[in-house]
């Protein structure tokens, strides 16, 4: 059986044989059996490289931090996570010079904001917002008939923790519901282009030890 640590656009952590291209963090999540009990422990909620250094990690360890992995970028973002400063420094700084022009911004600046836009107030489930289709940027997620759509290119793709499915027209005017956080749509919106993924694409199977990077980049 998979381990339940596959996360969608929502920010929700599912059991699901498909692993992804990158994994991260939101703290300790897990008991010590490996059974998840919260959805989050930190405000810091990064994502990673899957090799990094030559280090590996076994997954769901007592008093370790709960290993997380995403389809793309583009979920990862939706789920509210930046990218690491440590194994993506290069990623990390695009993002936050997207995020703020006039002057780079604290990873702990970063993350407090972060964590007052994407969670509701009781902190149980990811926060929403709604906006014209045609106002969002490519690598936005949105959700229709609670479902999660990538919008790229003038095109929704449907997702999946397999991949995209093929893409359909989206009309502009639509008012939708947005997944991903206000402010990283601006970082979005200001030129950080999260890394694509064919719809043809498949995840990679579960399983595997990621890359480990500290937890407090």
């Amino acid at each position: 059986m998979p381990h339940r640590n596959r996360v969608d656009p929502f920010g929700d952590i599912h059991a699901d044989p498909a692993r992804g291209t990158l994994f991260g963090n939101r703290g300790l999540l897990h008991r010590d059996d490996g059974t998840i009990v919260r959805r989050h422990a930190l405000r810091r909620w990064i994502y990673c490289r899957l090799e990094f250094k030559g280090r590996h990690r076994k997954l769901l360890q007592p008093d370790r931090y709960t290993e997380l992995f995403f389809l793309d970028e583009a979920t990862a973002l939706a789920a509210g996570h930046r990218p690491c400063a440590e194994c993506m420094r290069e990623r990390f700084n695009e993002f936050r010079a997207a995020w703020n022009d006039s002057a780079p911004i604290s990873a702990p600046d970063l993350d407090a904001a972060l964590h007052a836009e994407r969670l509701t107030p009781d902190g149980t489930r990811q926060a929403t917002w709604i906006a014209s289709l045609g106002d969002l940027p490519d690598g936005t997620m949105i959700a229709l008939g609670g479902a999660p759509h990538h919008s790229r290119a003038g095109a929704l793709l449907p997702w999946s923790f397999a991949g995209y499915g093929p893409p359909a027209p989206a009309d502009p005017a639509r008012q939708v519901e947005v997944l991903t956080p206000r402010s990283t749509v601006r970082a979005l919106a200001s030129g950080f282009t999260p890394a694509g993924r064919s719809p043809s694409s498949p995840a990679r199977s579960g399983g595997g030890s990621p890359g480990s990077c500290p937890p407090g980049r």
